[in-house]
C-alpha cells in the first residue's frame, strides 16, 4: 500500500514518539520519504519534515523553526543552485496558504537541544506562518518557512492565522506558565494600539486598491507588517512598520506578488510593473528601512 497523505496527528503515533529509521518513519505514515526532507506536493501541500542537519541555515527554537526548503545541493550537502518553488517548498508555501498542520520530526544529526540523542523523534505539529527567500553567503538563494507549533498557538488563537506569527513569541523554556500569559497580555495590547491606529488613519481603506471589506458591523480591513516582527526578521510593532491592506492585498504583500519601491510606489511583482503610488495619510511616517527589508526577501538582486 502506498503513502497516504494525511494532514494531522496518525493515529498510534504521539507526540515524543521515538524512531531508529526514516524507514519507521514512512511505514508509520508520519513521512513519505527515506531522504528528503519535505513531505510534500505543490498541488497537495506538506504533510510532515525532518530536521536532521540539512542545512546550516536552519533555527530551532523548540515552538519556533525557521525551515529551510529543499534542493540546490550536490551530494556533499553542498549548495550548487538556487532553490525553487518546485516539490516540497511548493508543498510547504500551499501548506501555509490553506492552513494545513505539518508534523515535524527531529533527527539526531540536527544541531539544536531540541533534537534526539538517537534516531528520530515526532515532535508534534507545526502551522508555516510566512515564507521568503534567503541569499546566502555563497550567492545562492533558497527559501525559509517560519513555523509555530500549533500548541503554543492557542492562547492566541482568536486572532486571523494571516498575523499568527507577528503575534507569537518565542517562550523561555524557564517561563512559567503566569509569566507566558502575562507576557501575551502585554504583547496584544501593544498590537492593539498600533491597529487601532492605521486603520483609523485609513477609515479601514487598503492603501494599495483603496478598497475596504463591508461587514454588517461596518468597514473592515488588516493590519500587515512590512518587516515581519518575529524571528528572523525581528521588526518594531510601530505604525511605521505598518499598512492598512485589504485581505486580498495582504496575502500578496506577505508572500512576495507585491512590494514596495523607495519612493512608496507599488510593484506588481507578477508582471514587474508599478501599479500606482502607496496611500499614505499625512501622519503616517513609513520607515524606508522596513520597505527595503520587505523587498530583500523577494527580489532576485537583493
Amino acid at each position: 500500500m502506498g503513502y497516504i497523505r494525511t494532514f494531522g496527528e496518525i493515529e498510534g503515533n504521539p507526540e515524543g514518539t521515538p524512531y531508529q529509521t526514516r524507514d519507521e518513519l514512512r511505514i508509520a505514515g508520519l513521512h513519505a520519504h527515506n531522504q528528503a526532507g519535505i513531505s510534500g506536493t505543490p498541488r497537495e501541500g506538506a504533510d510532515a519534515i525532518v530536521l536532521n542537519g540539512g542545512y546550516p541555515d536552519d533555527r530551532d527554537e523548540g515552538d519556533v523553526i525557521i525551515y529551510t526548503g529543499q534542493g540546490g545541493q550536490d551530494h556533499r550537502k553542498q549548495q550548487i543552485a538556487d532553490q525553487t518553488y518546485e516539490k516540497g517548498n511548493g508543498g510547504l508555501v500551499l501548506s501555509q496558504l490553506e492552513g494545513h498542520p505539518v508534523r515535524v520530526i527531529r533527527g539526531h544529526e540536527e544541531d539544536s537541544p531540541h533534537a534526539p540523542a538517537e534516531g528520530y523523534r515526532y515532535d508534534g505539529l507545526y502551522r508555516v506562518v510566512r515564507h521568503w527567500w534567503k541569499r546566502r553567503d555563497d550567492g545562492f538563494r533558497v527559501l525559509q518557512f517560519r513555523m509555530v507549533k500549533i500548541a503554543s498557538m492557542r492562547d492566541i488563537q482568536d486572532f486571523d492565522d494571516s498575523e499568527l506569527d507577528d503575534h507569537v513569541a518565542s517562550p523561555s523554556p524557564a517561563a512559567g506558565p503566569s509569566s507566558r500569559v502575562e507576557s501575551v497580555v502585554n504583547l496584544l495590547a501593544r498590537r492593539a494600539s498600533v491597529v487601532r491606529t492605521i486603520k483609523n488613519w485609513y477609515k479601514s481603506r487598503c492603501q494599495i486598491c483603496g478598497e475596504t471589506v463591508e461587514l454588517p458591523n461596518g468597514p473592515a480591513s488588516q493590519v500587515a507588517h512590512i518587516q515581519g516582527l518575529g524571528m528572523p526578521h525581528n521588526g518594531p510593532d510601530h505604525e511605521s512598520n505598518a499598512l492598512c491592506l485589504c485581505p486580498n492585498d495582504h496575502l500578496r504583500f506577505d508572500n512576495g506578488a507585491l512590494y514596495l519601491t523607495d519612493d512608496l510606489k507599488v510593484v506588481d511583482a507578477m508582471v514587474g510593473t508599478i501599479v500606482g503610488p502607496l496611500r499614505v495619510h499625512g501622519q503616517h511616517a513609513i520607515g524606508i528601512e522596513y520597505v527595503r527589508n520587505h523587498r530583500s526577501y523577494w527580489l532576485q538582486d537583493s
